[in-house]
C-alpha cells in the first residue's frame, strides 16, 4: 500500500515558478513508476511528466522545456519543478503512482491534488 501527499502548489504569476512535492509512504515507493496529472478547469485529465527508475523521464508537448520532473529515494519523494508558467498551467496537479507514464496510463495510487493557480 502506498499514500501520496502532494504539497507545493499555489498563486504564482505568469513566468515565474512553482516546485510540487509528493511524499509516499511505503519502502516500495521507490520501485513505482510515477507520474504528475493535472486537470484545468473545464479540461480533462491529462498527463504532465512522469518518470521510471530515477532517469527515464517523460513529458507532455506542452511543458517539455520547462518542467522537470524528479525523484528522490532517500526521502521517498518525486518533485516537479515548473518553470516560465503560464495561465494554461492552471489547474489541479495529482501525483500518481504504479501507472506506465509512457503510455498516460495511470497506476492505483493517487495523492488528493495540489492546486496551481497562475495569474497574468
Amino acid at each position: 500500500q502506498v499514500q501520496l501527499v502532494e504539497s507545493g502548489g499555489g498563486l504564482v504569476q505568469t513566468g515565474g515558478s512553482l516546485r510540487l512535492s509528493c511524499a509516499a509512504s511505503g519502502s516500495s515507493f521507490r520501485f513505482y513508476p510515477v507520474a504528475w496529472f493535472r486537470q484545468g478547469p473545464g479540461k480533462q485529465r491529462e498527463l504532465v511528466a512522469g518518470i521510471i527508475g530515477t532517469g527515464s523521464t517523460n513529458y507532455a508537448d506542452s511543458v517539455t522545456g520547462r518542467f522537470t520532473i524528479s525523484r528522490d529515494n532517500a526521502v521517498n519523494t518525486v518533485f516537479l519543478q515548473m518553470n516560465a508558467l503560464k495561465s494554461e498551467d492552471t489547474g489541479t496537479y495529482y501525483c500518481n503512482a504504479g501507472g506506465n507514464p509512457r503510455v498516460g496510463r495511470p497506476g492505483e495510487y493517487w495523492g488528493q491534488g495540489t492546486q496551481v493557480t497562475v495569474s497574468a
